[in-house]
């Protein structure tokens, strides 16, 4: 937008965004006015918006313009122009009344907290506002916003600093401000409590105040615990009537204060009155009980987790004595035997942190200790797996409450070594022999539940209870409720290990299984139970595998999910490799025709693919893939794989399947993801495919630019780099693939937009410097590679980022580690050649990239790239290093200091005498912290 539209057209804009019938009219005013938010004259429209006041909507769209802009684009403004930016928004916030909307006071809110974090010309700056506002009713609820949302968003800045860019400095100087402001905003907090104590929003938000600036702790505990804030909150939470929103904003407030004092060395006497208070809330928590207010029951809850959790170390490093008192745990029990589950499973973070310090302890006497709290944890996580008794088919894992089961039994799976899994499995097959007659089938259903999370830790040659559990399983009735006989199934595969050391009983449970694959209900269940007994116990289930491969003929006669299939097949395939090697030809072919018939029918057909349906090519490709990456049996030098012939007869279907879909991505990875585990099938002995597959991927590559294609040529260099014969061919590939990639890369946000190109693209230049390093130093695409994986340091794409600073290491690594070939000489001067030309480039990128660009969890790879540049040539790295620092601004916009002379020369000392890769990521990841 080049030029700043007049106020009026923006009103019409604004006025058609939100009233406009037409939906049409509606998406072109949102793309012009998401244009103009972009655009620098959006702060002399927001501004203007505000000051005309015409009406809701455009106030609101200048006061989210205004602080999106601060918030994204504070850079835009000069700095001269600062100070009369906060006196316009502070003069917008004096006409705020009390008809103004919520919306756009939480919006000039937040527009004034972050220019005050990004302004450190304002001095203050809470004391200004205080003074400002703090004397007018009409303005103390906008007053108590912007102090709720300071913090947050200071805090926000830490955790993500795209749109806040403070820089340690400024944060640490911005923590000073804030907790020397302390003292006064206390003040006007108790005020507030005594002027408007029957106020319950004005109550609420001072809460939410205290809340906020807990949560960066800048509240000192010797201010505060002078004050009758500290009680504040427990009687609001002690009283029967206390209102939701009050209730709330004061339990938000109390876990805030928990979380701070986490830090006893810090916040000791804190800790201690929060627990004393805490455990006044038990009574209240009954009565909440009792009157059946699930709101109150669980804000309780999260008080006495939070409070679990802060004190966690000292009540496993003194366990009952002082603040490790093992009250504590009492009451989150308390807390897990409430009849909604919604209320238990806020426990759970405690329990994992728990069972994590113990087994890192790893001590009997402290296991010993805990262990009655965690069997008590497992009966009552027991009962709230419970089915309702209505419930009628098998357990559903998706819904809410089946999303529950699956976390429970994750749970149970962590915790359960502190209370022993013998005697767990035991107690809770004892609650299903002990249930009266008329016991309710849901109570059985969740034992076996229970029993089927700890499963897979009972000791193999345990011979007293699981025999009696499988043997009660296998002579099930038919008439069982069936979603019993679901869990149980799921039980028996999960006792595959067991079974295995018992083989006098497969021949019966396979026969269980089979009974429940002719079930609709328990068909995708009794797959998946199979494929574990046939992955777990496949040398004892070669007599059984023509069994298996009627089964899986007979397949589509079941219902089975998609992922049931392919794994039925996954364990059909590796007793496949176990058969004698005159058998493993017939097979394959015996497993893979069955998919690859429906496959050549579609592929001769016209029919459009409907996704999902047997139209659909990649039911059968999956499969195909399946059977190909679980076949791996042992062939001797020599000897010819006996996969060989059936992959070759094969071979044209997949091929055509290629050709036919090529537009198709969906379908063409699934064709490549095929290819891939086929050729890993064979190795070595897929050279006679390699010649036909790498002209046609190169064709199709040249009209449709689908990344896939470029990691099944990594495949193959990874079988075939190390061949003298195939590197020239393999070289054009790469050639002939580096043409296209380049084109759509180099667009407008090229890397950005095709993150996946980039992780597939260097994944094939990895595996070239892995087998046939000197080829590739060598050829005319390691230039302009080596320039584009430069460019793509800055990229955010995980995965992305992660293959292209694998690359880089693994390219700089080529000179300087020797290895049993006789080309590092040759593969040395390569890599330095580059290095010369390339180096300094190469580390500005990767330092700015820190800096400016990538997230923190990142840094270790790229401090991995810088590790092997400093250990190939130190002194010139040093100079590297120097001139990019230098580069670096030692300002940012708002004129706040990112990083001062020394904090440079600091790092750069500790980046080139780091002894290790960890020192060097610690040095990058510190540093980075400076700018963001």
């Amino acid at each position: 937008m080049d030029q700043a539209p007049s106020i009026e057209t923006v009103l019409q804009a604004v006025q058609a965004l939100y009233n406009n019938p037409d939906v049409m009219g509606k998406e072109k005013a949102s793309v012009w006015l998401g244009e103009l938010q972009k655009s620098v004259h959006a702060w002399q429209v927001a501004d203007q918006l505000l000051q005309r006041n015409q009406n809701l909507e455009s106030c609101y769209f200048g006061a989210q313009t205004m602080r999106t802009k601060i918030q994204y684009a504070f850079y835009e403004l000069p700095q001269n122009s600062h100070q009369s930016l906060r006196d316009s928004l502070v003069e917008h916030a004096s006409k705020i009344s009390s008809e103004t909307p919520p919306v756009i006071i939480t919006q000039l809110s937040l527009a004034l907290a972050d220019l005050a974090l990004q302004m450190p010309t304002w001095k203050n700056a809470v004391g200004d506002l205080i003074q400002r506002f703090g004397s007018n009713i009409q303005q103390l609820p906008f007053l108590l916003e912007v102090l709720t949302v300071l913090p947050e968003e200071f805090n926000r800045s830490q955790v993500n600093s795209r749109s806040l860019r403070l820089g340690a400095n400024r944060r640490a100087e911005l923590l000073d401000e804030l907790t020397g402001s302390c003292p006064v905003i206390l003040q006007l907090l108790s005020a507030c409590m005594d002027s408007y104590a029957d106020d319950i929003r004005v109550q609420a938000k001072v809460f939410r105040v205290i809340g906020s600036w807990f949560s960066i702790g800048a509240i000192p505990q010797e201010i505060f615990l002078n004050t009758k804030m500290l009680a504040a909150p427990f009687e609001c939470l002690a009283r029967r009537d206390c209102p939701a929103l009050l209730h709330e904003a004061a339990t938000d407030c109390i876990c805030s204060a928990l979380y701070c004092a986490e830090d006893l060395s810090k916040y000791s006497q804190l800790a201690q009155r929060m627990f004393e208070g805490a455990q006044t809330l038990l009574e209240p928590y009954h009565m909440a009980v009792a009157e059946e207010d699930s709101d109150k029951c669980i804000n309780y809850c999260r008080i006495f987790t939070e409070m679990a959790e802060s004190l966690l170390n000292i009540i496993v490093d003194t366990p009952n004595q002082g603040l490790g008192s093992l009250i504590t745990i009492e009451m989150l029990l308390t807390c897990v035997g409430h009849h909604l589950y919604e209320v238990a499973e806020i426990t759970f973070n405690f329990w994992y942190r728990l069972s994590e310090e113990l087994y890192q302890r790893n001590t009997t006497e402290l296991t010993d200790i805990f262990k009655p709290y965690i069997q008590r944890l497992i009966v009552a996580m027991c009962r709230h797996c419970q089915l309702e008794s209505d419930h009628e088919g098998v357990p559903d894992e998706h819904g809410d409450f089946g999303e529950f089961r699956v976390r429970v039994s994750e749970l149970i799976k962590d915790v359960v070594f502190i209370a022993g899994s013998s005697s767990c499995f035991a107690q809770m097959f004892e609650n299903i022999k002990t249930s009266s007659p008329k016991a309710s089938w849901e109570t059985s259903e969740a034992s076996l539940f229970v029993m089927t999370a700890v499963a897979k830790n009972i000791l193999p040659d345990e011979n007293e209870v699981v025999p009696q559990v499988v043997q009660a399983i296998l002579t099930m009735s038919p008439d069982t409720n069936v979603a019993v006989r679901h869990t149980s199934t799921l039980l028996i595969g999960e006792l595959c290990e067991w079974i295995e050391r018992h083989p006098q009983l497969l021949d019966p449970v396979l026969q269980y299984l089979l009974s429940g694959l002719q079930h609709p209900l328990l068909a995708s269940v009794a797959a998946t139970a199979l494929q574990s007994i046939s992955t777990q116990c496949r040398d004892l289930m070669i007599d059984h595998f023509q069994g298996l491969v009627q089964i899986v003929q007979a397949m589509d006669s079941f219902n089975l999910s998609s992922e049931a299939a392919i794994g039925l097949l996954k364990g059909t395939a590796t007793i496949l490799a176990r058969l004698p090697h005159n058998k493993i030809a017939e097979g394959l072919l015996q497993l893979c025709l069955c998919q690859i018939s429906p496959l050549k029918l579609l592929l001769e057909s016209t029919q459009a693919v409907k996704q999902g349906t047997n139209t659909d090519p990649t039911i059968w490709l999956d499969r195909l893939a399946a059977i190909f990456r679980y076949t791996n049996p042992t062939v001797t030098n020599g000897q010819m794989h006996p996969c060989q012939p059936v992959i070759m007869e094969l071979w044209p279907v997949l091929s055509q399947a290629c050709t036919k879909y090529q537009a198709d991505v969906r379908i063409i990875e699934r064709c490549c993801r095929c290819i891939r585990f086929a050729i890993r099938c064979l190795g070595k002995n897929s050279a006679t495919l390699l010649t036909p597959l790498v002209t046609q991927m190169v064709q199709l590559y040249a009209v449709h630019q689908h990344s896939c294609f470029l990691y099944l040529g990594s495949i193959l260099v990874d079988e075939y780099g190390c061949e003298a014969g195939c590197i020239t061919g393999l070289l054009d590939m790469l050639q002939a693939f580096c043409g296209p990639t380049f084109k759509i890369l180099e667009e407008h946000n090229g890397l950005r937009n095709h993150p996946d190109t980039v992780d597939d693209l260097f994944r094939l230049c990895l595996r070239f410097v892995q087998r046939a390093p000197v080829f590739f130093l060598q050829s005319p695409m390691a230039k302009p590679l080596l320039c584009c994986a430069i460019a793509a340091c800055s990229l955010d794409h995980k995965d992305a980022n992660a293959s292209v600073m694998k690359f880089l290491a693994d390219f700089i690594k080529c000179a300087r580690e020797k290895d049993d070939r006789d080309d590092f000489e040759a593969r040395s001067t390569a890599v330095k050649q580059l290095l010369s030309d390339h180096g300094q480039a190469l580390v500005h990128a990767t330092v700015n990239a820190c800096v400016f660009c990538l997230p923190s969890y990142m840094v270790p790879d790229v401090a991995e790239v810088l590790y092997e540049l400093m250990l190939i040539n130190l002194p010139t790295f040093c100079v590297w290093l120097e001139t990019t620092l230098k580069a670096l601004p030692t300002e940012n916009s708002g004129g706040v200091v990112t990083a001062t002379h020394k904090q440079l020369t600091d790092f750069h000392k500790s980046a080139t005498t780091a002894e290790d890769l960890k020192q060097l990521t610690h040095a990058v990841r510190d540093f980075s912290r400076l700018y963001r």
